[in-house]
């Protein structure tokens, strides 16, 4: 019994066995090139001819119709030799009827861009990607560094910068624009002190050892203009001295305030130019009064001695300090510092040493009065009581000597002394009650006063004390 079946015509036809062109030869046949179709036309649907050749799809579903008999059969009845085996290890491509595209193709050449190959673009990407990388990396390293330096740490806010008036600050404040630094050259030396300004016409106190023997005079405003000043006039008993600047606009008198009120404790504020730093504001408080101290006596003469009843403060004060002012809680002028008492010895360049708080300066009612008698004479008087005094007496207390200058009296006919009843000998051992231990306290407390003023002396006569009334007469100063 053959393979092939009988049906009914109506039915499905049988299909005609497979053709010998459709087996798989392991070549292909010369003889069948005839039988193979041409190449289909490209078409919209058609893939790119110029793409590479894509895998074949797989094959459709052959219907059971068409499947292969278990053995073909000829047409004469005799069985068809099986078709040759291909090995599978053939990487040839497989002809599929049905396949979407034929199994031939024809190569036009590349008529579009060339597209990169696998490596390039792999090569393409890791340098891109490198580079994207290191242009990250730094961008990191400066957001690091930039949010480094915008670190904030923690401060105070802003506050209101004014100061109480009776604070060192508000004393400093209203007092400085006032405050002046001179610079004084002479024919063997030069100088620095200070001063501070007395009025609107531009006239200027300092100590007279700052101006003495000065051929030019600077003088420095805290706003660092610098303008020539004059000589008024000066006083070295007192070692006072006004100069007077011309054509400066918007000066800053000080107020003068009131010695007298001044007490130990009360809170003090210094203005100077120490080493020449100018415009320097030191603090203390008032450490004493009436405290009678002399200066200078460089000559050897006592001509150039000057006699002081001080006020005496732990400001600091220092070389440069001298002729500037001494400031209450008020910002008034009470002093006028003037001296220091120093460490032992002096410096390498000769000069006294730094302060040590022992710092003196002239009470202000005592500069007020030689300041004005100054700017209208050019020249101070001195209050006396018309004695000469026994330097060399070693007691306690100021006796009158036995014989004046020149073999003069040493009380004068007719003066002060004589009209109260002192004489030769006499030992004065108070002033006002208070206490004077040499000539040189008993001079520092009549200076303390003005031309005119009455005194109550105790002497000290043929060991009796005696209680005598005086009147102050004047004598032109240095």
């Amino acid at each position: 019994m053959s393979d092939s079946q009988q049906t009914d015509p109506a039915a499905d036809p049988v299909p005609a066995p497979l053709p010998r062109w459709w087996s798989r030869p392991a070549a292909p046949a010369g003889g069948h090139e005839a039988s193979v179709p041409p190449p289909r036309a490209a078409s919209h649907a058609d893939p790119d001819p110029v793409a590479p050749p894509q895998p074949d799809p797989a094959p459709a579903p052959v219907p059971q119709w068409w499947s292969r008999p278990a053995q073909p059969v000829a047409a004469h009845g005799e069985p068809v030799p099986p078709a040759p085996t291909v090995p599978e290890a053939a990487h040839e491509p497989r002809y599929d009827p049905w396949g979407a595209r034929p199994l031939q193709t024809v190569d036009h050449g590349r008529t579009g861009p060339r597209r990169p190959r696998l490596r390039q673009s792999v090569l393409l990407a890791l340098g891109i990607a490198l580079l994207a990388g290191g242009i990250g990396g730094y961008a990191g390293v400066l957001a690091e560094r930039q949010a480094g330096t915008r670190l904030e740490l923690p401060q105070a806010a802003p506050a209101d910068r004014g100061r109480a008036p009776d604070s060192v600050a508000g004393i400093a404040a209203t007092a400085l624009p006032g405050v002046v630094t001179l610079h004084v050259n002479g024919a063997e030396s030069s100088s620095t002190g200070t001063g501070f300004v007395l009025d609107g016409q531009g006239h200027i106190l300092t100590n007279h050892h700052v101006v003495n023997g000065a051929r030019t005079i600077t003088v420095t405003f805290s706003t660092g203009e610098s303008v020539s000043a004059e000589l008024v006039g000066g006083d070295t008993g007192y070692d006072l001295a006004v100069v007077k600047v011309d054509g400066v606009r918007g000066l800053r008198p000080l107020a003068l305030g009131n010695s007298e009120n001044v007490k130990v404790g009360d809170p003090v504020v210094a203005i100077g130019a120490p080493f020449d730093l100018s415009n320097t504001v030191t603090a203390g408080i008032i450490s004493a009064t009436g405290r009678p101290i002399t200066a200078g006596g460089d000559k050897g003469d006592g001509s150039d001695v000057s006699y002081v009843d001080a006020l005496q403060t732990d400001a600091p004060i220092n070389p440069g300090n001298s002729g500037g002012p001494l400031l209450d809680a008020k910002a008034q002028v009470i002093g006028i510092n003037s001296a220091i008492r120093g460490g032992d010895g002096k410096d390498s360049s000769g000069q006294q040493r730094g302060s040590i708080g022992l710092g003196f300066a002239i009470p202000v009612n005592q500069g007020k009065r030689v300041a004005e008698e100054l700017i209208r004479t050019g020249r101070a008087t001195h209050p006396v009581i018309g004695v000469t005094l026994d330097m060399d007496y070693s007691g306690d207390g100021a006796r009158v000597g036995e014989k004046g200058e020149d073999g003069k009296p040493a009380v004068p006919a007719g003066g002060p002394g004589a009209r109260a009843g002192i004489r030769p000998g006499d030992v004065i051992t108070k002033v006002d009650g208070v206490r004077v231990h040499g000539g040189d306290e008993l001079v520092i407390k009549i200076r303390a006063h003005r031309p005119g003023d009455r005194l109550t002396l105790t002497v000290l006569r043929e060991g009796r004390e005696r209680t005598l009334e005086v009147v102050l007469g004047s004598a032109n100063g240095s």
